[in-house]
């Protein structure tokens, strides 16, 4: 079962002993979801890597996707998913994380025939 966020960031703050209030106004600590992100050698930059290993792992804890995508890139749902989109179609994450890149291109694909089929108005 999924860890909740919530309690994952609380045993990281207590195994760390910061001591200092270091959740955000929704809960969120900056960089969570990504504590075990480590930087590649590849052609993708910092962030990009950073939202594949995002892609990754993000299921892993009980919580909105849209908030830690608010809290760990400062962006929108919306304009992370057009970077996303963006980036799975590029062979450099293809050759970085090739079975991610495959996954999440085969779930666009699906998404995109299942909004098709609904707007013809079948089951396609």
């Amino acid at each position: 079962m999924a860890e909740p966020l919530q309690d994952h960031l609380a045993a990281q703050d207590s195994e760390q002993g910061s001591g200092q209030d270091s959740l955000l106004e929704h809960g969120l600590r900056s960089g969570s979801l990504l504590d075990d992100f480590k930087l590649r050698d590849s052609p993708l930059g910092e962030r990009e890597q950073q939202i594949l290993a995002l892609e990754r792992q993000w299921w892993k804890y009980a919580g909105a996707k849209e908030q830690a995508i608010r809290e760990l890139f400062d962006l929108s749902a919306t304009h992370y998913y057009q970077i996303l989109n963006a980036l799975i179609d590029t062979e450099h994450a293809l050759a970085h994380d090739p079975m991610l890149v495959k996954r999440l291109r085969r779930l666009r694909t699906s998404r995109q025939r299942a909004r098709t089929a609904r707007r013809l108005g079948s089951d396609a």
